[in-house]
């Protein structure tokens, strides 16, 4: 059985779609197949994060309408072979919870790992979708705004029975910590209310790789901490450590 997780913020900026790719990127590499459906539609960005713009030939849009099926419109990711996408499309395109389920059943086989990079947000088009999941991974930065909608959103899990939710912290710099906008991680943490699954450093290696579609380095930090954090996610024990760049 494939593990669902979804993936998802209270608002934009917070990194949603990257913490999608970076996770989707070292659960492939430790061997695990992975497919990564992604709902910004008429803002999808997987396509440009894993180099393959050119490439994508089909996209969800065209499973919602029927021209083909899910496993058709997957794109396979050439600089991690057990990494699979399936694109949102260019354009606003209709769904409802049930459609994405049917397409998690329907290729659930296939992959030990189903992420849902949810559109950002607080509504019930988000709510709906994410209920289905096995995991939420809530993403936070330590922006007062983000942490307070991250929080809504964690609350309003909570009240509909979603009880398996961890708190991913992006976007940490040592300029952030102990500044006056934020003193500590345990304050992210206290305000959300979640249990803290990682911590991702402001990272220029990884945002150059996401803005050139290339591989993320190896001596990355911010892929040091996904790769710690998929192994997480498999049950492992890995302990956390914080290092800002």
């Amino acid at each position: 059985m494939s593990k669902i997780i979804a993936i998802t913020s209270g608002k934009g900026g917070t990194g949603k779609s990257t913490v999608c790719a970076g996770l989707g990127y070292t659960l492939a590499k430790q061997g695990h197949r992975t497919l990564i459906i992604e709902l910004d539609f008429g803002l999808r960005c997987l396509d440009i994060i894993f180099g393959v713009e050119d490439n994508i030939k089909y996209d969800l849009g065209d499973v919602l309408s029927g021209k083909k099926t899910a496993l058709e419109a997957v794109a396979q990711i050439p600089m991690a072979s057990n990494l699979n996408i399936l694109c949102a499309p260019k354009t606003l395109t209709a769904v409802n919870a049930e459609q994405i389920v049917e397409i998690c059943r329907s290729v659930k086989k296939y992959f030990e790992y189903i992420i849902i990079d949810t559109g950002a947000g607080i509504n019930s088009h988000v709510f709906d979708i994410v209920e289905q999941a096995n995991l939420i991974l809530v993403i936070s930065t330590p922006d007062p705004v983000c942490i307070r909608d991250a929080s809504l959103m964690s609350d309003e899990f909570y009240n509909r029975g979603n009880k398996s939710q961890r708190l991913i912290i992006n976007k940490i710099s040592k300029r952030i910590i102990g500044s006056e906008l934020i003193s500590n991680l345990d304050e992210i943490i206290d305000k959300v209310g979640v249990q803290l699954i990682g911590v991702i450093p402001d990272d220029f290696k990884m945002t150059v790789a996401t803005g050139k579609g290339t591989p993320i380095p190896t001596d990355s930090e911010a892929l040091k901490a996904f790769d710690a954090i998929s192994k997480r996610l498999g049950g492992e024990f890995v302990p956390l450590t914080v290092k800002t760049v």
